[in-house]
C-alpha cells in the first residue's frame, strides 16, 4: 500500500499581506489580550465578565470618570503623537519621558516668572518654552545619530536616565519649596494655568493642545511634501536618498520636532494638574506613547484612539480595584501585555501559511 504523503504547511514571508489584515490587528490584540489577563483575574478570585464590565463599562456610568478618561488621555496623546512623528521617519525615540520632563522643567520657570502677566502672554510663552526644551533634550541623540551613526534607541533611553537625576537635584536643591520642605517646586503663576474646560472637573486646555497636535500630525503626514519626506525615510533611507531626499536632515528634524511635542506633554502636566514640578510628574506617558505609536499603526487617529482607550483602561483599573479588590496594576499589565501581542501580530502579517 502506498504512503500517502500528509500535507504540510509553511510560513512564507510575504511583502503584499491582504488589505483587511491590517484594521484587525487591534481587534484581535485587544481580544487575546482580555483572554490572556483572564487568567491573572482568576487568580485574583474574581469574575473575568464581571471584572471587564468594571474595566470597560462602569468609566462612562458618571460624569466625572467619564471626563477623567479624557484627562488621562490628554498626555498619552501627545506622548503618542511625539513618537509617532520620530517612528515615521524610522527614527526610534525612546526618549520621550526624559524630552517630557524637560518641557515640564522650563514650564514651570517661565510660570513661576509670570506673576502679574496677563495668560493670553503666559500659556504661550509656556508652551513655546517647553517645545523648545524638549527639542534641545533631544538634540544630543539626533545629532550623534545623523553624525555618528550611534543608535538612537540607546541614547535616547540613557538621556531620560539623565534628566531623571537633573529633575531630582533641581527639586531638593533651588526649587525645593522653602515652605513645606518638600522636593517640589513653588507654584506657578495663577495665570500660568490651563483653564478648565468644564467646571468641577480635571478636564483643562491641554486636551485641547492634544487633538490639535493630532490633527496637526495628520495634517503633516497625509498634505505636505515633508510628510511625504517623513514616511520615504522611514520606509527605506538608501531609496530616499537616491530619490534626492537629504535624509540625515530630515531625521535631524523629526527627531526636534519630536521631542519637543513630548516637550508639551510636560508644559500640560505642570499648567493643567499639578502646578508645580514633582519628580513623578509623569508615571511612564513618555514610554507608554512608544505603545501608543505602535498600536495606532503610525497614524494620527489611530494614535487619538490608542490613547483614549488606554485612558479608559487607566480609569477601568482604579474602578476595578475599589468594586472587586483586583490589584490596580491590572491597568499596567495590560498596556504592556497588548504591546506584546499587537507587536506579535504586526510580526505575523509579514507571513502567510503556505501548503508544501
Amino acid at each position: 500500500m502506498e504512503n500517502i504523503e500528509k500535507p504540510r504547511w509553511r510560513l512564507v514571508k510575504t511583502d503584499n499581506p491582504p488589505f483587511w489584515v491590517k484594521p484587525l490587528i487591534p481587534i484581535l490584540a485587544l481580544i487575546g489580550t482580555f483572554i490572556i489577563t483572564s487568567g491573572l483575574i482568576l487568580l485574583a478570585n474574581a469574575n473575568p465578565f464581571e471584572s471587564y464590565y468594571y474595566f470597560l463599562l462602569a468609566p462612562f456610568g458618571s460624569r466625572v470618570s467619564t471626563l477623567e478618561i479624557l484627562v488621562k488621555s490628554t498626555p498619552l496623546i501627545i506622548t503618542g503623537v511625539a513618537v509617532t512623528f520620530a517612528f515615521t521617519a524610522g527614527y526610534y525615540n525612546i526618549g520621550a519621558e526624559g524630552q517630557l520632563y524637560a518641557g515640564a522643567i522650563a514650564a514651570t520657570g517661565i510660570g513661576m516668572a509670570m506673576h502679574g502677566v496677563p495668560a493670553i502672554i503666559a500659556l504661550p510663552l509656556m508652551i513655546i518654552g517647553g517645545f523648545a526644551a524638549g527639542m534641545a533634550w533631544a538634540l544630543i541623540p539626533a545629532l550623534l545619530k545623523v553624525k555618528l551613526a550611534v543608535d538612537e534607541v540607546v541614547t535616547t533611553l540613557l538621556m531620560n536616565s539623565i534628566m531623571a537625576y537633573i529633575v531630582s537635584a533641581i527639586l531638593n536643591g533651588p526649587w525645593r519649596d522653602p515652605n513645606s520642605g518638600w522636593p517640589q517646586s513653588p507654584e506657578i503663576a495663577p495665570s500660568a494655568v490651563f483653564f478648565k474646560l468644564i467646571p468641577r472637573s480635571r478636564l483643562n486646555l491641554g486636551f485641547v493642545v492634544a487633538v490639535v497636535l493630532v490633527l496637526i500630525l495628520w495634517i503633516i503626514l497625509t498634505r505636505t511634501s515633508f510628510g511625504l519626506k517623513l514616511r520615504a525615510v522611514g520606509l527605506g533611507k538608501p531609496a530616499a536618498k537616491f530619490a534626492g531626499i537629504k535624509v540625515e536632515r530630515t531625521i535631524l528634524t523629526a527627531a526636534l520636532i519630536s521631542g519637543g511635542i513630548a516637550g508639551i506633554a510636560g508644559v500640560a502636566e505642570v499648567a493643567g494638574i499639578h502646578f508645580h514640578l514633582i519628580g513623578e510628574i509623569s508615571p511612564g506617558y513618555g514610554y507608554t506613547g512608544v505603545i501608543i505609536a505602535t498600536l495606532g499603526a503610525l497614524n494620527a487617529f489611530g494614535v487619538g484612539l490608542a490613547a483614549l482607550f488606554f485612558g479608559l483602561v487607566e480609569t477601568g483599573a482604579q474602578t476595578l480595584s475599589r468594586a472587586l479588590g483586583v490589584p490596580v496594576y491590572l491597568g499596567e499589565v495590560t498596556q504592556a501585555t497588548m504591546l506584546l501581542v499587537a507587536l506579535g501580530m504586526l510580526l505575523l502579517q509579514r507571513y502567510k501559511l503556505r501548503r508544501m
